[in-house]
């Protein structure tokens, strides 16, 4: 199934957050270069990360237009968040959910619909976060952690 609408602007990176709050890799408790990092992503996402990345996710999600509809109004493509993962030196991300007080006050949603939105967002996720990996992240540069050798 095809998903076709115009691709909304990338989401913004809202800084620093908890890194527990993206998975389960314990990170040093010293962390530098967070905020170049988060600011490079933010980067490669405006330059074409995240058009290619959801060109690619638009081709093979189940998401109906009007469930994208719904994650338009409720802003949730915005609540996306990246970050350099650099235990495992890899993109991690968060995606983000609908509100609940959301499914209240909607008519047009169920818990289906929820959990339908849910999982079609953290595979958007994951493709932005492998296509950050693979086409964008250049792993001879010192802006992530690596050194030439």
């Amino acid at each position: 199934m095809t998903l076709d609408v115009e691709i909304p602007d990338p989401p913004t990176l809202h800084g620093s957050r908890n890194v527990g709050d993206f998975d389960a890799v314990d990170e040093p408790d010293e962390r530098t270069g967070d905020t170049v990092r988060r600011e490079a992503l933010a980067d490669f996402l405006e330059a074409g990360a995240w058009e290619d990345a959801f060109d690619e996710w638009a081709k093979e999600t189940y998401m109906t237009e009007g469930e994208f509809r719904v994650v338009v109004e409720l802003g949730l493509i915005d609540e996306f968040d990246f970050y350099w993962n650099q235990s495992a030196e890899d993109v991690g991300y968060r995606a983000p959910t609908v509100p609940a007080d959301s499914v209240a006050a909607r008519d047009d949603l169920d818990e289906h619909d929820v959990e339908d939105i849910a999982e079609e967002l953290d595979s958007l996720g994951l493709i932005v976060s492998e296509v950050l990996e693979t086409d964008y992240i250049h792993r001879d540069g010192e802006e992530f952690g690596y050194t030439w050798e």
